[in-house]
C-alpha cells in the first residue's frame, strides 16, 4: 500500500485498507468486472474516490490469479487554477502507466450553462465522450469509475424523486457504441469509509471549482436527506442498496417488466403476494455480510 508514511501506517488505516480491498474484490467476482487480459482505464480526477480506487485496484493486481494491465488517466478540462503538475508527479511516484488528457470543456460548460444552473450534466456527456476515445487508442476495453455505494443509492432516488424511474447506477455496463465496458469497483465501498482512507493516505487531493460550489444541486439535496435518514435510522444506505440487488418485477408496475395483462388466477408468482414482508422502517435491519472472495483478497 502506497503511503508517504509506510513505517508509520496505522493499524486502523491497514484494517480499513483489508476492509475496502475485500469489498472490491467481491464487487470485481460478483459482476465479473475484469478478466484476464483485461486492460482497465483508471479515470482519476484527483478526488478521493479516485484516488482510493486507483490504489485498490494496483493493490489488487499483485495478488490477483490473473494478468491485467491498469492505466491511470485524468483529463486536464482547463479549469482556472488547476494544478496540473499533481497528477502527474503522484502518477510517476507510484510507478503507474498514465495518460493525461487535456481537453478545454471548462470554456464550453460556461459557456452553454446560464449562471447559477448545474453543469453537471453537460460536464458529464463531454467528459463521457473524452475518455470513450482515450480508452479506444490505449485499447482498453474496460473503463473504471470511482462511483461508490452511496453514489449509487443517491442516483436512485435522484431518479425516482426528479426522473419519474427506478433506475440507479449499475455497476458494471455496456457503452452506447458497444465497445467499451464501464465497471464501478467501488459498488460496495461506503463513502464513509473512503474518506477516512484517503484522509489517512493523505493523497493530493484536487477539489472541483467547476462544479463544488454550486449548492442548490438536486444530488447535494438527495445526499442530505440519506445523511439524516442514516443519523435517524443507521443502515438505510445498506438497506437500500441492498434493495437494489432485490428487485420484485411482479411487484412493481411495469408491464414490460412483468406481465400483468396476462396475469389470471391459477399462475405462480415466486416472490409472494405481501406488500411488505421485512422489518418495519426505523427497526433493527439485518443485513447479508459481505465476505471475501478469492480475487487476490486477504483472508
Amino acid at each position: 500500500m502506497e503511503h508517504p508514511q509506510d513505517n508509520a501506517v496505522s493499524n486502523n488505516l491497514q484494517k480499513l485498507f483489508k476492509r475496502l480491498t475485500s469489498n472490491v474484490g467481491k464487487a470485481i467476482a460478483d459482476y465479473n468486472m475484469i478478466e484476464h487480459g483485461d486492460t482497465v482505464l483508471v479515470c482519476v480526477s484527483g478526488g478521493k474516490d479516485s484516488y482510493s480506487l486507483l490504489s485498490i485496484l494496483m493493490a489488487l493486481q499483485e495478488r490477483a490469479p490473473i494478468e491485467f494491465r491498469l492505466v491511470a488517466m485524468n483529463l486536464d478540462q482547463k479549469q482556472p487554477g488547476f494544478p496540473e503538475d499533481v497528477l502527474p508527479g503522484y502518477f510517476k511516484k507510484i510507478g503507474v502507466d498514465f495518460r493525461i488528457v487535456e481537453a478545454d470543456t471548462y470554456s464550453v460548460v460556461k459557456e452553454k450553462i446560464p449562471e447559477g444552473k448545474t453543469t453537471c450534466s453537460l460536464c458529464s456527456r463531454l467528459r463521457r465522450g473524452i475518455i470513450y476515445r482515450t480508452a479506444k487508442e490505449l485499447g482498453a476495453n474496460k473503463i473504471a469509475l470511482g462511483h461508490h455505494r452511496d453514489d449509487m443509492v443517491h442516483t436512485l432516488f435522484l431518479n425516482l424523486l426528479f426522473g419519474g424511474k427506478i433506475k440507479a447506477m449499475p455497476p458494471k455496463l455496456i457503452t452506447d457504441d458497444g465497445a467499451h465496458v464501464v465497471i464501478r469497483p467501488l459498488a460496495y465501498c461506503a463513502e464513509a469509509d473512503i474518506a477516512r482512507f484517503a484522509r489517512g493516505m493523505e493523497y493530493p487531493i484536487i477539489p472541483c471549482n467547476l462544479c463544488g460550489s454550486q449548492e442548490n444541486m438536486q444530488r447535494k439535496k438527495v445526499r442530505e436527506m440519506m445523511a439524516d435518514w442514516d443519523r435517524r435510522y443507521p443502515g438505510r444506505t445498506e438497506a437500500v442498496f441492498t434493495a437494489l440487488q432485490n428487485v420484485v418485477p411482479s411487484h412493481l408496475a411495469d408491464n414490460a417488466l412483468f406481465d400483468f395483462r396476462g396475469l389470471k388466477l391459477g399462475d405462480a408468482v415466486a416472490e409472494g403476494d405481501t406488500a411488505f414482508d421485512g422489518p418495519r422502517f426505523g427497526e433493527d435491519l439485518q443485513l447479508p455480510a459481505f465476505t471475501p472472495l478469492q480475487f487476490g483478497v486477504p483472508q
